[in-house]
């Protein structure tokens, strides 16, 4: 954490200041690979995620096998908080689900509302710098509550070609039918146009760098519907000494972990709660590791 303590009003402009990143390039970026994954299918996600992940696939798709393997490696407490934020979930987006009334509005005409679930959705789950187990909870959960017959995930692997086993353990128990190794704009292009492996969905979800998010603009236009153009993230905590620390450090570090180009900043006037908000985003991040 970078601790600024009453900065004069010419530090001002400077501190609010978001980090950027270069886009000079980005499009021209992002339209090279989908083109390249709606002319080459899997081949060209495969190269991407060479390229990109630095992980040789043989395959895409998630096995059955790296299921059983990813439950065994979760550990039993996070186990128990995926359960329990899962029940709160779905809970919220059940009390949701819209119920419509047939009104006669005259002799022989009858009006009503009704609401379709999209039958084939597509999630978009970031892997580069925290495992996004939350994410894939609140998007997963409401898709399945609507009525979603299928479900498909993507999510970046790492170098020894596995997804994190929280993500597969998570995505298992909310209902996902099929989760593939792919990340990026590959992925984006893939559930977008759909490939020999992955299929092809009618919008897709899920926040991302300002690749993916270039990438489901570009592909919003003629291909598929996407949730919005979301990122990069921010958020600005206000607390006095009786915020619990706990709560602080964690609303921090669930924006601080989707990027270099997110920002999270505590306004404070207590030096108290300072100290023990950093203690409390070290003990965090001694139990979920985030770069």
């Amino acid at each position: 954490m970078n601790i600024i303590r009453y900065p004069a009003r010419s530090e001002w402009k400077n501190l609010l200041s978001r980090p950027t990143l270069n886009t000079a390039t980005l499009r021209d970026t992002v339209l090279q690979v989908l083109g390249d994954i709606r002319a080459k299918g899997d081949k060209a996600v495969i190269e991407y995620e060479e390229k990109f992940d630095k992980v040789k696939l043989s395959s895409l798709e998630v096995t059955e096998e790296e299921f059983a393997e990813a439950e065994k490696a979760t550990d039993s407490t996070l186990k128990e908080a995926i359960g329990k934020a899962l029940e709160n979930i779905r809970k919220f987006h059940a009390s949701q689900k819209f119920e419509g009334q047939k009104v006669t509005t005259s002799t022989g005409v009858t009006c009503w509302q009704k609401a379709v679930a999209i039958e084939k959705v597509g999630l978009y789950i970031p892997g580069g710098t925290a495992p996004l187990f939350s994410t894939v909870l609140m998007l997963a959960a409401p898709a399945k509550i609507a009525g979603c017959k299928e479900i498909v995930l993507c999510s970046p692997p790492n170098r020894e070609g596995k997804i994190n086993p929280a993500i597969l353990y998570a995505a298992k128990a909310a209902g996902v039918s099929r989760i593939f190794k792919a990340g990026g704009v590959q992925a984006i292009g893939a559930m977008a146009y759909g490939t020999e492996s992955i299929p092809k969905v009618y919008k897709i979800f899920g926040p991302g760098n300002q690749y993916v998010m270039a990438a489901k603009q570009e592909v919003s236009l003629h291909d598929v519907a996407i949730d919005m153009p979301a990122g990069p993230s921010e958020v600005a905590v206000l607390a006095d000494k009786t915020a619990n620390p706990a709560y602080v450090a964690s609303d921090l570090l669930s924006q601080a972990e989707h990027g270099v180009d997110s920002q999270s900043i505590l306004i404070t006037t207590s030096e108290q709660l300072i100290n023990a908000v950093q203690e409390e985003v070290e003990k965090q991040l001694a139990v979920l590791p985030r770069k």
